[in-house]
């Protein structure tokens, strides 16, 4: 097979693109927030833990905690008990305690709107900064790369690299600086309902016919057991 060309790969990320936002109109994050803030605290949480259950503990702990005086504030204890079921409960209090301190005490509590500025606070890295920045401020600072962007990329060629940082860098090289934001939220869904981990839903993608590795899925699927079943819709 022909090695395709930096201009090819970047005409099929467009299609891809295209394809994508046709299947997904209202892609966005699954994550409920009201304020940037609130956006930062939700997405911490979101690390090793579904968006579904973000949202249900979310609610309860932005009336009891509205601002970031209140978390900064907080008793960690009380604070781990409020997101003990989000999982690595204790690290993420750390995390969003130091996070919240360093908001009221360098930005007069008020979230940053730079990248720089954001991976100033305790707890927060890229993944966290591009989410607030895309989200809240629809900023296009870099790409969120969580598993399911990860996963994707590497299936569809766009990155050979095995690291977040690392796709990252590959992606924002070839797809379009104002998608990058819309991108990962594409990906992420597609993830969630058709390209997922296990058993990839190859026949009824429709980028099949820009996937390198769909025909390896659906050969390795007719050996087995027959193609995978469609389950219902997420996001």
């Amino acid at each position: 097979m022909n090695k395709e060309t930096a201009s090819a790969l970047r005409r099929r990320v467009r299609l891809i693109i295209a394809r994508l936002r046709k299947l997904y109109p209202s892609a966005k994050t699954a994550l409920k927030f009201e304020d940037p803030f609130q956006l930062l605290v939700s997405t911490v949480l979101s690390a090793q833990c579904t968006d579904a259950r973000v949202n249900m503990v979310t609610p309860g702990l932005f009336r009891k905690l509205p601002t970031p005086q209140h978390f900064a504030a907080v008793n960690p204890r009380e604070l781990e008990e409020e997101i003990r079921s989000t999982g690595f409960f204790r690290n993420k209090a750390k995390n969003i305690i130091a996070a919240s301190k360093s908001i009221v005490e360098k930005f007069g509590g008020e979230v940053p709107r730079t990248m720089e500025e954001l991976l100033e606070l305790g707890g927060v890295g890229r993944k966290t900064a591009n989410c607030v920045l895309g989200g809240a401020f629809g900023i296009n600072e870099g790409i969120v790369v969580d598993t399911h962007v990860e996963r994707l990329s590497q299936r569809l060629g766009l990155s050979h690299q095995n690291t977040a940082e690392k796709v990252e860098r590959d992606l924002m090289a070839i797809v379009p600086r104002e998608d990058w934001y819309d991108f990962s939220n594409l990906l992420i869904l597609h993830g969630r309902n058709v390209c997922i981990a296990r058993r990839p839903l190859c026949p009824e993608c429709t980028l099949r016919r820009l996937c390198p590795s769909a025909d390896g899925f659906m050969r390795k699927f007719h050996s087995q057991r027959g193609v995978p079943q469609r389950r219902k819709q997420v996001g």
